[in-house]
């Protein structure tokens, strides 16, 4: 407490003290003004900084703001207190009494002067009395460092964890604000931050409404623009993250002044505030000011990569880089994270699928390493980090067999920990990446079978899909569970939409299961209209052709004509397959041998066909074989590619098997070639491999087949 040492005195007319209100602010300015240099003036602004003019004469404005503030600014602010009291004494004459500082106001490191505030809200000095009558003067908090001041005038800080526990509400954080103001404000953004993250989507809602309703809010928004320059750049980039997690439109002035001492203050960027800077920068929306920090954030990791040290904040900022950050910065950062690999815990090498899928950059290398550390650690794993996991490798196109199987394995092991939905969400990702766990996919067939609660009209169509996509059948229970399935689906039949319906029985068509409620009510006229006219139509006259395919081919019990309308087929691309071709030249003795691009009935087409004899030893030429004989057999030959077949196997999905099974019935002997395999095999390796396929076991190991071959 700052006082005077006069002897006591009368009360003051109001008149006394306006003019000695007036006198102390004109003496204040008069010692001010001064310490200023004329060619580097101040200039207030909306933001309630002082920033320098733009006309100075030499130096920068870095040095100024950093070197000169000691100089000047601070030196007025420590006599604007000597001799600032003008008291008035009994027989009226004006006294000025000096004053002993006893305390020095300093900077250790401030980036701009505050303006001066002269509304009594905000006064830097208090005027008080003593029981004597005397006037003393109390140096306003900011402004006092001693222990005594600090004891009796100056709040306690408190850390942002405690509020949080003290707190329940956001409202209860502003209520300590109110009462009394410590510094930094950031504390009080991130321990409501901290507490809304406790809450429910509701009562999120509701407190954040409150909170932007409370008195106190403005007026910690404003004590948050004053201390941006001053508080420590972290906790400005903590106190800007919650402030736009707590919903604070971004286009408000507390923001853009926070975003713009962001941008002014990169270069104090150390490893801890890279990783909020990133995270940061995730959270706010797109515009100008978001841009060009990026930019500079790009620029300041580019620099510093090679210095990170800590896993967490290196993956921290490959995760909320961007993925639009340039390929070299990308390169950089997967140059020493491989680099960082023996720091890796089991935890960030699971973390790094997800790193890599946020900044959307394949590096096989460091996802490969990242799987077999996985793999060492896979147990005891939660269902979160599983489905991350897989997750990250469909969004990467990553397809590793050993770590799919591995997890698949894992949870079939452990099968009675998880429940039916989590399995079912991992059968889910795993369709999506055409892996078909087959142990995993019979157990839950099994639990579906035992707990048919389970099905409802959400979940049906995708449990369907997925077996059908995969095309996984087990002989012991598939009739068993896709009757379970389609009883389910005929309870809540008139709940269900058309296209569902449709999609529905596509599926049973894939796996050759025909319920005969679905189709009756599938082929009511007004559903077939709707599906005609309403939804994505191309898609809906797809599964319409399948059905009747079906209906038409598989020899069920039921069948009605559909006479429907349907547009005509697109006619289908005619693709040349020049290797496989060249390869049948040869190995059959001449194109007359074989025919291209085949259509057949039922909207089916075929690369090439081939007539043999029954026992599929010889091949005859075109002009010399019937399709009526029964001692012809006629060959289907499908080039196909690797999307077709699950994951790593021959085994066909969904589509092509339901195709194989018509060709079949229609009396082909199906052959199916791998487009990728036929590109890795020479000539050679090529025509073994279709030898192998065309004629029979017997007849390639009994006949003597005459191969004009030219290798």
């Amino acid at each position: 407490m700052l006082t005077t040492t006069s002897e006591p005195f009368e009360s003051v007319s109001v008149h006394s003290k306006m003019s000695y209100k007036a006198g102390s602010f004109l003496w204040n300015l008069g010692q001010f003004s001064p310490l200023v240099p004329r060619n580097r003036t101040l200039r207030l602004y909306p933001l309630k900084f002082c920033r320098p003019n733009v006309s100075h004469s030499n130096g920068n404005l870095r040095n100024f703001l950093l070197n000169d503030f000691g100089n000047g600014i601070q030196t007025s602010i420590r006599y604007l207190f000597q001799d600032a009291i003008i008291l008035k004494s009994r027989d009226g004459s004006l006294q000025r009494k000096g004053l002993n500082i006893a305390t020095v106001f300093k900077v250790d490191r401030l980036h701009c002067p505050k303006r001066l505030s002269f509304d009594p809200r905000h006064s830097l000095v208090s005027v008080g009395t003593f029981d004597d009558g005397w006037k003393n003067v109390n140096a306003h908090p900011k402004f006092s460092s001693g222990p005594e001041l600090s004891k009796e005038m100056k709040p306690t800080p408190i850390s942002y964890r405690k509020l949080s526990q003290e707190c329940n509400s956001l409202s209860d954080v502003l209520d300590m604000f109110s009462k009394a103001p410590t510094f930094p404000s950031s504390h009080y953004f991130s321990a409501m931050w901290t507490i809304a993250k406790r809450m429910s989507e509701d009562q999120k809602r509701f407190e954040k409404h409150l909170m932007f309703g409370h008195p106190a809010f403005n007026q910690l928004c404003d004590h948050m623009m004053r201390e941006a320059r001053i508080m420590h750049y972290h906790q400005l980039l903590f106190s800007l993250y919650a402030i736009v997690k707590l919903g604070v439109p971004q286009n408000t002035l507390v923001v853009q002044t926070s975003l713009r001492m962001v941008q002014e203050r990169i270069n104090e960027c150390d490893e801890k505030c890279l990783s909020i800077l990133s995270a940061l920068l995730k959270a706010l929306d797109p515009c100008k000011n978001v841009d060009a920090l990026r930019a500079g954030l790009w620029i300041l990791v580019e620099q510093r990569v090679w210095k990170i040290e800590s896993v967490i904040t290196l993956q921290t900022v490959m995760k909320y880089i961007g993925n639009d950050a340039p390929i070299a910065l990308k390169k950089k950062l997967e140059i020493k994270a491989l680099k960082e690999l023996d720091k890796f815990s089991p935890l960030n090498s699971q973390r790094m699928f997800e790193v890599l899928a946020a900044m959307n950059h394949r590096s096989v290398a460091l996802l490969s390493e990242c799987s077999k550390k996985f793999i060492d650690n896979i147990h005891g794993c939660p269902f979160k980090i599983l489905f991350s996991i897989l997750q990250s490798c469909k969004e990467l196109k990553y397809y590793n067999l050993d770590l799919f199987k591995e997890i698949a394995d894992y949870v079939a092991t452990t099968f009675d920990i998880w429940s039916l939905k989590q399995v079912f969400f991992l059968l889910v990702i795993f369709e999506s990446l055409h892996f078909r766990p087959i142990d995993l996919m019979d157990l839950f067939m099994k639990k579906v079978i035992e707990k048919s609660e389970f099905l409802n009209s959400q979940n049906i169509n995708s449990i369907l899909y997925m077996y059908s996509s995969l095309n996984h059948i087990d002989k012991c229970q598939h009739k068993e569970f896709l009757e379970g399935i389609s009883n389910a689906l005929t309870g809540c039949l008139h709940h269900i939409s058309s296209e569902n319906l449709l999609k529905a029985m596509y599926a049973f068509c894939m796996m050759n299961y025909f319920p005969l409620a679905l189709i009756n009510r599938l082929l009511q006229k007004e559903i077939i209209n709707e599906l005609l006219t309403s939804g994505d139509i191309e898609r809906n006259v797809h599964r319409l052709r399948v059905l009747d395919t079906c209906l038409k081919l598989d020899g069920i019990a039921y069948h009605s004509a559909m006479d429907l309308p349907l547009p005509p087929l697109p006619p289908a691309p005619l693709l040349s397959h020049a290797k496989v071709a060249q390869v049948l030249n040869s190995l059959l003795g001449g194109e007359e041998y074989f025919a291209r691009n085949v259509r057949l009935p039922h909207n089916y087409h075929i690369d090439f066909e081939i007539r043999m004899d029954a026992n599929r030893s010889q091949a005859f030429s075109f002009s010399e074989a019937n399709v009526t004989s029964t001692n012809v057999q006629r060959v289907a030959v499908l080039c196909v590619p690797r999307s077709l077949y699950c994951l790593d196997s021959s085994h066909p999905r969904g589509f092509l098997a339901m195709k194989v099974r018509h060709l079949n019935i229609m009396g082909f002997h199906v052959i199916l070639v791998n487009n990728s395999l036929m590109k890795k095999l020479n000539m050679e390796d090529a025509s073994k491999f279709l030898k192998t396929k065309i004629y029979s076991v017997e007849a390639t190991l009994t006949t003597d087949v005459n191969l004009q071959s030219t290798y």
